[in-house]
């Protein structure tokens, strides 16, 4: 009966559901959402984040709020398993590669030590034994790694890459793992998939954007919002001409004169 339960418990499992069992099976932690990955928490405040490919660096990991000096420690002495992540690592935490072979115990013992670090004194305390750690037996999505490589995605840029770069002085760069068109140096479009939706982002101005929202094809992204730009939601297919009319309209906002007396001419 042993045996089919472990057999159960070992069947598809990814490297994000071995990361989850090993946090949720210490004491009192919960799993919450915050920008787009999961932070697991004990007493409100957050010991572990799990990222794939965060903003398109690559990395499928951890990042531990590890005890004073681990990350020094680590970075040198394993830098193929180990790293100093964004944002948390001015703090000292540790960014653990998930995929580079590092032995899931290890894994294991690496954020229980950040669990302890972190928890209450009553709960690091009365932590239980570390049981054994069952490996990832199954791969993760491409779309999770990478969620523009979904075919959709995919026939979208492939139509969109040409129509931009045919737009005087354009060039196509990379924006938080996204690809983006500039006109000389301003963003004037943008391509994203969280979540499974996929979205063209351009410059509108506020008076276009309360129009286009009484679609729901369209919203007022977060972070650009403020500035007028638009979000068009294209998960479900949408019309080109809708896609050439935002980013014309973008690009002309953004471009300077020289740029635009090419395009008309």
């Amino acid at each position: 009966m042993a045996a089919k339960r472990r057999k159960s418990r070992n069947s598809g499992r990814t490297l994000s559901d071995v990361v989850r069992e090993i946090c949720l099976g210490l004491p009192e932690v919960e799993e919450v959402m915050a920008h787009g990955s999961p932070d697991y928490r004990v007493g409100g405040k957050t010991f572990a984040t799990h990222v794939i490919n965060h903003h398109g660096d690559g990395h499928i990991a951890l990042w531990l709020n590890s005890p004073a000096g681990a990350q020094k420690h680590y970075t040198t002495t394993a830098p193929e398993n180990f790293y100093v992540p964004p944002y948390v690592g001015p703090r000292g935490w540790l960014g653990v590669e998930l995929d580079r072979g590092l032995d899931w115990t290890r894994i294991a013992e690496l954020i229980r030590e950040a669990y302890v670090k972190t928890a209450p004194r009553k709960l690091a305390s009365g932590l239980p034994a570390l049981e054994e750690v069952v490996p990832p037996t199954a791969e993760l999505d491409p779309e999770v790694i990478d969620p523009l490589v979904a075919p959709h995605a995919v026939a979208l840029l492939d139509r969109l890459r040409p129509f931009c770069s045919s737009l005087p002085e354009v060039n196509e760069v990379r924006q938080f793992g996204n690809p983006a068109w500039q006109a000389g140096k301003k963003t004037f479009c943008t391509v994203s998939r969280y979540d499974r939706r996929l979205e063209v982002h351009a410059w509108v101005g506020a008076e276009q954007q309360v129009h286009l929202t009484f679609d729901d094809r369209h919203r007022i992204p977060a972070y650009t919002g403020h500035n007028g730009w638009i979000a068009l939601v294209a998960e479900d297919g949408v019309l080109w001409e809708a896609v050439e009319s935002l980013v014309i309209g973008s690009y002309r906002h953004f471009a300077l004169k020289r740029m635009l007396k090419q395009l008309d001419a």
